[in-house]
């Protein structure tokens, strides 16, 4: 088989593999067991979430991506290295090129440990494409026009926000707050309200079922089990989608603000593409119920969340070296 062009969504909680040739060919957990007494790795990705809550002291879980930065490059080079050759096989006789997603404050450090990690996996040539690039690329946004577009990419690590125009970002800000926050959030309010401890996994589907950026006229709930702060016995409460919006606010707010502060940097030509335009929203943590809406409320430009919000990313980075190199044509 002939190379197809690889694309690394390399996630702070999920990494997904987009192949040219085949389409989304991985996503797995960006996390690793590693076997502290046998120094070696037991499992990376799936097999490894698995684990995650079942480890003995022997075993350490490590999510070696943190709100976007890498924290720990041993670990980070030797998975990405297991997507490669996941997403791969052994059915490839010439060496692809790999682009890797990376959030646009990237340190020149990081920028290193991708680019060895990706050439050490076997790649032929190394892109790092920022996420708004991948983001806009993959919502099928013609990057090379002279026009503005606004992409907003929520991931689970950062929010990433850019204004692109012939294939270049002329702005950009990239903050830490994302959907691991609204997670968080979610977690505090319900111990400080209601003095219950409940799992990042609870609260995660506390987020999907019944969260929600902005006021709705029907109030949703959900019945959330945990274990009582005070007597550490378990306890069941029912919780509101208000009680959700509540806790998300300053999260959804600094978003917000996040985007409202790019605006106003804005050259004004481009300032009116995006009036007509509209905001692209892209990334799992668009998929919060009314985050369209709100920031739409509170900029008053329209905003449209993609379809596959959580895969654009993946497939944008996949397709991106294919783009450049018909620029340069």
């Amino acid at each position: 088989m002939s190379a197809s062009d690889i694309g690394i969504d390399l996630g702070t909680r999920n990494s997904l593999v987009y192949s040219t040739g085949k389409g989304l060919v991985l996503q797995e957990a960006s996390v690793v067991v590693y076997d502290k007494d046998a120094e070696k790795i037991r499992a990376i990705g799936e097999d490894a979430k698995q684990m995650a809550g079942h480890v003995t002291s022997g075993l350490e879980v490590i999510w070696p991506i943190k709100q976007g930065i890498i924290v720990d490059y041993v670990v980070m080079e030797k998975m990405l290295k297991y997507f490669i050759s996941k997403a791969l096989g052994n059915r490839v006789l010439r060496k692809p090129r790999i682009s890797i997603c990376v959030p646009s404050g990237i340190t020149e450090i990081e920028r290193k440990a991708m680019e060895e990690a990706a050439y050490q996996a076997g790649a032929r040539d190394v892109f790092l494409v920022e996420k708004p690039m991948a983001a806009a690329i993959g919502a099928g946004v013609d990057i090379t026009k002279p026009f503005g577009n606004l992409i907003v990419n929520i991931g689970a690590g950062t929010t990433d926000v850019a204004v692109i125009s012939i294939a270049g970002v002329v702005v950009a800000n990239s903050i830490k707050v994302a959907g691991d926050n609204f997670n968080q959030a979610i977690m505090s309010y319900v111990r400080e309200k209601h003095n219950l401890f409940i799992s990042e996994d609870i609260a995660e589907k506390v987020k999907i079922k019944i969260g929600t950026a902005r006021e709705e006229a029907d109030l949703r709930t959900m019945e959330v089990k945990g274990r009582n702060v005070i007597t550490g016995l378990p306890r069941v409460i029912r919780l509101t989608s208000e009680e959700v919006r509540t806790a998300l606010k300053d999260a959804t707010n600094q978003i917000v603000d996040c985007i409202h502060g790019i605006l106003e940097k804005t050259p004004p030509e481009l300032a009116a593409d995006i009036m007509d335009r509209g905001i692209v929203l892209t990334g799992g943590g668009a998929l919060l119920r009314g985050m369209d809406t709100l920031i739409e409320q509170r900029t008053g430009v329209s905003t449209l969340t993609v379809q596959d919000a959580m895969l654009v990313v993946a497939v944008g980075t996949g397709k991106y070296a294919e783009v450049m190199s018909k620029m340069d044509n």
